[in-house]
């Protein structure tokens, strides 16, 4: 039995899983992406860095990779998630409500910014392209990271707004681009004629159009199968199978397999169910786009870069230089200030992970010639890397050109942060805590994971998503430390105890309030970090007693202080179990709403009247 270190793929495959899990922590306690440690670790470890050495030291095996072609496989898998994520995140309404950032200054900008580039690479370039080439290569580095700018600028600053709607037309256009590009390969690839180019874009077409009919109808019911038997596996593995077999359609109609990817995305991000698929199948996205981007870095050559330094650093800031002036230009045109134009237009002058993607489909088009991609997946490489610096760059910029424009930003330019109240478990309490905030005029999202729930809620009107709080990812998603309160309503007592103790942890100052099955469990609750806790069966108990009471004649004044006199009983009780400093204050939902509607306007009051 041959012993598994004679494999090469096991040896590459310890190789990258060990990468991966060295680069993503240590580059996430720097709050750095890790996209620059896989190309980094791709160019160290890879055929041009310490695997040419292996031939002179045998132990470097273990520890290094020279074969590009044996992990291709799992890169192309990990182009595929890549585009399958970025569906996910466009679905038609959100596309529809920034239509107008979107389709005008995005379009504008990737435009532009392709024209200039193609015609300088047509006119100038190294090497020399045709007009077919030259376009490509335009369309592919006018394309901005999604993965590395959003993260960077965020979603609700003005510089992150600016940017999610050209990131958002750029991921768009990412269809039609490697559509032409997939279409035209049987004319530039093998010299096909028109009649075949006509065959191409009509099975692809019809294809597309059944995968729209037949998504719309099927996965809605296919996940909601999955989703009642309450299995991540399952879930799991019907995302996958959906990613996978759109893939395979577009495949077999000589499409690339991403455009399949994207439309399931797409289709998906339709469904109450893309919320849990983005957060069950991130793991696997990273670590397989981890996989591609060490293959990026593996086809980085120093040896290259050194011969041709001259040459690289003026694509590099050629290209750097175009985007960042045609991205700021059209903002500050559209109405941005100057200083969030300068930002945004410098923090997106780099090309892009997708830039790689679009080479790569131009050269299996033979669009482009292999060499020409690899010069500039280089430059696509290096320009990936410097984004961070361009970020800090294009931030000290901005604070410079404001600090010497001497004004403040406007209220309009001010993040804007959704003040609302997150309740997690949409039951009969869940629903009745909706209906008193909906009373008051209290913004609330609610979560659930049963989506039988999640249905009926959305056919009355609540804002309501589907999704697992157990996993950390889902929390990260609701954006708690700008909530105004959380609300806990599910009947799982474990699950409410360990949520109470993660949140308060993250967020000393949320409140926090959470129902309790009995006296035991609001202790636990109260020791946990809650801000009230609410026995749902004592209050019962409690308001039940005060019917029979009154009902049987006894005069309202000493009912009310039996009541108060119980509630203090077993408020000492709870301060007692849950071994408290202090004494909990025990309050009906109600009562609770009320305290945070006070509080509400008491913060809003003098900034109305400021």
């Amino acid at each position: 039995m041959h012993s598994p270190l004679e494999n090469p793929a096991f040896i590459d495959a310890i190789v990258i899983l060990g990468a991966a899990g060295l680069i993503i922590p240590a580059f996430a306690r720097f709050r750095i992406t890790p996209i620059i440690g896989f190309i980094l670790v791709g160019i160290l470890l890879g055929p041009s860095g310490l695997g040419s050495l292996q031939g002179q030291y045998d132990w470097l095996q273990y520890m290094t990779i020279n074969d590009r072609e044996a992990i291709a496989p799992f890169a192309e898998f990990g182009i595929i998630l890549l585009l399958f994520s970025i569906g996910l995140e466009l679905s038609f309404k959100r596309l529809w409500s920034l239509r107008r950032l979107v389709f005008g200054v995005g379009a504008a900008e990737l435009s532009i910014s392709a024209a200039i580039i193609g015609g300088a690479i047509f006119l100038y370039g190294y090497p020399q392209q045709n007009w077919e080439g030259a376009v490509g290569l335009g369309l592919a580095l006018a394309l901005s990271s999604t993965a590395l700018v959003l993260p960077m600028s965020g979603t609700k600053s003005p510089v992150g707004k600016a940017a999610l709607a050209m990131l958002l037309f750029e991921d768009v256009a990412i269809v039609p681009i490697i559509f032409l590009l997939g279409a035209i390969s049987p004319v530039v690839g093998s010299g096909g004629s028109w009649d075949e180019l006509g065959q191409t874009l009509l099975w692809s077409g019809l294809v597309i159009l059944a995968m729209l009919v037949l998504g719309r109808l099927l996965l809605p019911k296919i996940f909601a199968q999955a989703a009642r038997t309450k299995s991540p596996e399952l879930f799991l593995a019907v995302s996958l199978l959906v990613i996978i077999l759109a893939s395979l359609a577009t495949a077999a109609t000589g499409l690339s397999p991403i455009v399949g990817a994207l439309l399931a995305g797409l289709l998906i991000a339709e469904t109450e169910y893309h919320g849990e698929v983005e957060v069950i199948t991130e793991p696997f996205k990273g670590l397989a786009l981890g996989v591609f981007l060490i293959t990026v870095g593996m086809q980085i050559d120093l040896r290259v870069i050194w011969e041709n330094w001259a040459t690289l650093v003026t694509a590099v800031v050629g290209v750097v230089i175009v985007k960042a002036i045609v991205t700021g230009g059209l903002l500050r045109f559209a109405g941005a200030r100057i200083g969030t134009a300068t930002e945004a237009g410098v923090l997106m002058a780099s090309p892009s992970e997708t830039t790689l993607i679009v080479l790569a489909a131009a050269a299996q088009a033979q669009v482009i010639q292999p060499q020409t991609a690899a010069f500039w997946q280089i430059v696509t490489a290096i320009g990936l890397t410097i984004t961070p610096l361009l970020a800090r760059f294009g931030h000290d910029m901005a604070r410079r050109v404001e600090m010497r424009g001497g004004g403040e930003p406007s209220l309009d330019e001010k993040p804007i942060e959704a003040k609302q109240t997150i309740i997690i478990g949409f039951g009969r309490v869940g629903h009745l805590v909706a209906d008193m905030l909906k009373t008051h005029d209290q913004e609330f999202l609610a979560v659930d994971s049963n989506i039988d729930t999640v249905a009926r809620a959305r056919r009355g009107g609540y804002p309501i998503i589907f999704g697992n709080v157990a996993r950390n990812e889902m929390l990260d998603k609701l954006r708690l430390g700008h909530a105004n309160a959380l609300v806990l309503t599910m009947d799982e007592p474990v699950l409410s105890v360990q949520l109470v103790k993660k949140v308060r942890a993250w967020i000393p100052d949320l409140p926090i309030i959470a129902r309790a099955r009995d006296i035991d469990h609001a202790a636990e609750l109260y020791q946990a970090g809650a801000t009230d806790a609410v026995p749902e069966a004592l209050e019962g108990s409690l308001q039940l007693s005060e019917a029979v009471l009154v009902e049987n004649g006894v005069a309202m004044g000493p009912v009310i202080a039996s009541i108060h006199e119980k509630r203090d009983e077993l408020r000492r009780h709870i301060q007692s179990e849950g071994q408290l400093e202090e004494e909990p204050i025990l309050k009906s939902i109600s009562n609770v709403i009320k305290d945070e509607k006070a509080s509400t306007e008491s913060e809003l009051t003098p900034k109305a009247q400021t």
